[in-house]
């Protein structure tokens, strides 16, 4: 009895078929392997000749690679000759237009290095101005505080005033034509005292001015004590023309108008422009207010009359001179005429003279012209 090995549905399937069905398999099997092994060498052989294909292909396109590969190279080689030709020209202009470039920026860096070495100077010269300035201020600033100081002193103030008064009129007048600190008959000695012409009363000049009041009127810092300060300057002022006028005012002796000088062209200014009642004051008071202008063009015109009076003076000789003078062109005249007369009297014997002398020379050219040698030749024959 076959032994079972297993069932497929309604098949048993025993020892002896499955060693039927084992040996029908590797029979299969091996057909088909047989089948597979001629199949796989047909397929190499294809491939194989498939390969081979490929390699020449391969070869050919390698080939043709390394032929344009030559000619890349060839190209290359080219290119590069003409860069480098191309190059060489770049680098050379490059170089040019940088030597160029160099020139002009080192021409205008010597320029500008010229420029400003002369700006330089100039601002040196200017710092050297500006330095001179300064001391020259220094100074100033120093004169003004001694200047201030000397104001500040009522008996050195009335000397600066004094001082500028005495220089106005020393240099206009001659020494013998004015007088300073001289006593009038009532004892009081005024500044300055002006000789006038023909006999004439002399002129005063009061150089005193009081500042103090004036000072204290333009340092006010408010309304009320500006006002103040107006007021007190009226009535300073005002006693000081009635001083002048009480004191140098003497008929006979002093003229009718006495001077009362202001040392200050500003001041004198303020006190036309803010303060006009006290110039009126003055002026009916005959005291005249005059600054260093007007005193200066007072004493031009004191110099012309001096100097015409002087003129007048000596008119008597002038004219004596003068008919001197006529008389000396008279005769001047005189001999000029006779001289006149002595030249044409010399001109006319001039004359004379060459007549005489063309008629010598006539005379003589026909003497030269006559033939002594033919009446001795007739007598002989």
């Amino acid at each position: 009895m076959e032994t079972v090995l297993f069932v497929l549905g309604d098949l048993s399937i025993t020892l002896a078929m499955a060693l039927a069905g084992g040996v029908a398999l590797a029979v299969l099997l091996l057909g088909l392997v047989l089948v597979a092994a001629l199949r796989g060498g047909r397929e190499r052989q294809a491939e194989a000749i498939a390969a081979a294909t490929r390699a020449a292909e391969m070869e050919r396109h390698l080939a043709g690679l390394m032929q344009v590969q030559s000619e890349m190279t060839g190209r290359m080689q080219t290119m590069a000759e003409i860069f480098g030709s191309r190059t060489s020209d770049l680098m050379r202009r490059v170089d040019e237009r940088l030597d160029a470039t160099s020139q002009r920026v080192g021409q205008a860096l010597q320029e500008t290095r010229t420029r400003t070495d002369e700006g330089l100077g100039k601002l040196h010269e200017r710092l050297a101005v500006i330095d001179r300035a300064q001391s020259t201020i220094s100074a100033l600033s120093s004169e003004i505080v001694s200047l201030q100081s000397i104001l500040s002193n009522k008996q050195t103030r009335g000397a600066f005033g004094q001082g500028r008064m005495e220089a106005i009129i020393g240099d206009g007048l001659a020494p013998n034509a004015y007088a300073f600190q001289t006593t009038l008959s009532n004892g009081a000695r005024p500044d300055c005292v002006i000789t006038m012409p023909n006999g004439a009363p002399v002129l005063v000049i009061d150089a005193k001015f009081p500042l103090e009041s004036w000072q204290r009127l333009t340092g006010a810092q408010n309304p009320d004590a500006l006002r103040q300060a107006q007021a007190g300057f009226r009535t300073d002022l005002g006693v000081h023309i009635k001083a002048i006028a009480d004191k140098y005012l003497l008929p006979g002796e002093t003229q009718d108008t006495a001077f009362m000088f202001v040392p200050s062209e500003s001041i004198f200014a303020d006190l036309h422009e803010h303060f006009e009642d006290v110039v009126q004051k003055a002026a009916r008071a005959r005291v005249v207010i005059v600054s260093p202008a007007l005193l200066m063009l007072s004493i031009q015109v004191i110099q012309a009359l001096l100097r015409d009076v002087r003129m007048r003076e000596q008119a008597h000789l002038i004219q004596n001179e003068v008919r001197e003078l006529l008389a000396d062109i008279g005769r001047l005249d005189e001999r000029v005429n006779k001289l006149s007369t002595h030249f044409t009297q010399a001109q006319k014997d001039i004359g004379d003279i060459v007549t005489s002398s063309g008629k010598i020379t006539r005379r003589g050219d026909k003497i030269d012209a006559m033939d002594f040698e033919e009446p001795q030749r007739l007598a002989g024959e």
